[in-house]
């Protein structure tokens, strides 16, 4: 079983305008199912296409499996079976070797930006970039499948 353990942060905007990406990319995404034992979600990265079953969350791990489906597939899935569309742009960062996802949210949670960080433990130290703020991990209003349904504007 694949075990996903990431810390999730709030981004100061005014220093993250300093930063170059990497790598950006487009991401939309929907939930078939969103309940706190278990998420269903299908997701379009760019070109591809992904679906993506999450278990409940223990601190900062959970179970999580990820497989590529046609990019057609992923567009008939959001369009037929969800009904909020989350759309991002991750920017991808490097620090101190660390890869760091950063979400530039559009719609209805434009203004939100969040960073995430994935581990190989939960007790692993790693270093912070002057752009991250707050811890939001513990915090459910930040996760995807919650921004889906009760999205930032909204708060």
């Amino acid at each position: 079983m694949a075990i996903e353990i990431e810390h999730k942060y709030l981004v100061d905007m005014n220093l993250w305008k300093l930063v170059k990406p990497e790598k950006s990319v487009d991401i939309k995404q929907a939930y078939l199912l969103t309940d706190p034992d278990k998420t269903i979600r299908v997701r379009t990265k760019g070109a591809q296409g992904y679906i993506t079953i999450k278990g409940r969350a223990v601190a900062s791990s959970r179970p999580e499996f990820e497989y590529e489906i046609p990019l057609e597939d992923a567009h008939e899935l959001i369009r037929y079976f969800c009904t909020n569309l989350v759309e991002k742009t991750r920017h991808l960062v490097t620090f101190e070797g660390k890869t760091w996802e950063v979400d530039e949210f559009h719609g209805a949670n434009n203004g939100l930006m969040v960073a995430e960080i994935e581990l190989n433990a939960e007790d692993e130290v790693y270093a912070k970039p002057a752009w991250v703020g707050n811890n939001v991990t513990a915090d459910s209003r930040y996760a995807n499948s919650q921004l889906a349904v009760k999205p930032f504007m909204s708060w």
